[in-house]
């Protein structure tokens, strides 16, 4: 799938540039949540369930696969909690939820 075209830079249309790994809105507060916390538990993360602006930047909640097993419907997920500042930097993070796969919340 081919990018978009980007208007010249001398054009009045031009995009502003942004700094590499600000997180300016939710889809880069989510991207950078995955990767510091990926790097830090060594843990694959399975998605992001929320996203929320916080005073000092963004609150993420990233699902991470901590024990695979078989059936997959039997693995343990866990739920983790990412702070960032504005400019997409950890700030910390903390574990608020273990399940298995298979439930549903009440």
């Amino acid at each position: 799938m081919a990018e978009p075209r980007r208007p010249d830079a001398g054009s009045p249309r031009a995009a502003p540039a942004r700094r590499t790994g600000a997180a300016r809105g939710p889809e880069q507060a989510a991207r950078a949540a995955l990767r510091s916390l990926e790097g830090l538990i060594d843990h694959p993360a399975e998605g992001v369930s929320a996203v929320r602006r916080s005073d000092d930047g963004w609150c993420v909640v990233v699902d991470v696969l901590e024990v695979p097993r078989i059936p997959d419907t039997t693995s343990l997920l866990a739920s983790y909690e990412v702070q960032l500042d504005r400019a997409g930097e950890l700030l910390e993070y903390r574990r608020v939820r273990r399940y298995r796969r298979g439930t549903a919340d009440e």
